[in-house]
């Protein structure tokens, strides 16, 4: 097994403002690997290392405008610093949406180009995650999509019930892959989606090859002669297995 969840990928109409936004967000550092393509990871971070999943930013022309399958969710230590955090997100550029949850402990929000997200009340299951308490896909068969990330990046399930399941590396370390059950399951391109990559990268291939026997499906999003190979996991979910570029 050589496969590590690395980052998560947002198309973003400008990659450089929207990953300003999210680095003040989560402390983290900003660089960028060419124009249009905006990285954020923590300071002094050598990527990568499941300790955290990074963030990409990818400048699209017209980012879809869909139904959100996958979020981020964000850790707080305490009441204080979940206030403290919220306001600190509205002072950027963040405003609250209303995803009709009710009177809920967390704190629903949309960053500037729209991607909903949440700020969590403080919970003793995400102290030691960083700033990134969880990574949630929506989906509708909650055991098969266990089943397949499961096997497919060999992360240890930590909870499994009808309506959500929680994995996070074998090593105990960084933030939460959740998968949130949804009667909605509509294949849909998203905006926000997983990268993966393969140790060693030459084993790229051979790892694609292994998805695809777990029920992954090759996707062309218009992605042409390009170094990482886009697949589809049995829900429909865009993700990407990266190699050398």
């Amino acid at each position: 097994m050589t496969l590590e969840l690395v980052q998560v990928n947002f198309k973003a109409r400008d990659d450089a403002a929207l990953g300003r936004f999210w680095a003040e967000a989560l402390g983290w550092s900003v660089s960028s690997e060419g124009p249009g393509v905006t990285n954020l990871e923590p300071v002094g971070f050598d990527w990568p290392d499941p300790s955290a999943v990074c963030v990409d930013l990818v400048r699209v022309p017209k980012p879809e405008t869909v139904r959100y399958r996958v979020h981020i969710e964000l850790a707080t230590t305490s009441d204080a610093h979940q206030a403290e955090l919220v306001t600190r997100l509205e002072e950027l550029g963040a405003t609250h949406a209303d995803v009709g949850r009710g009177d809920v402990p967390w704190k629903v929000m949309a960053d500037p180009e729209g991607n909903v997200f949440s700020v969590l009340e403080p919970r003793e299951l995400y102290r030691d995650t960083g700033p990134i308490a969880a990574v949630v896909v929506a989906c509708a068969d909650l055991r098969d999509m266990t089943r397949f990330w499961g096997e497919a990046i060999d992360w240890t399930v930590h909870e499994l019930s009808d309506d959500r399941a929680l994995l996070r590396s074998a090593k105990g370390v960084g933030p939460y892959l959740e998968f949130r059950r949804t009667s909605h399951d509509a294949v849909v391109r998203n905006r926000i989606h997983l990268d993966v990559m393969s140790d060693p990268v030459d084993d790229q291939a051979r790892e694609v090859a292994r998805l695809e026997g777990l029920g992954a499906t090759r996707a062309d999003v218009g992605q042409g002669d390009v170094s990482w190979v886009v697949l589809t996991d049995p829900a429909g979910n865009e993700f990407c297995v990266l190699g050398r570029g």
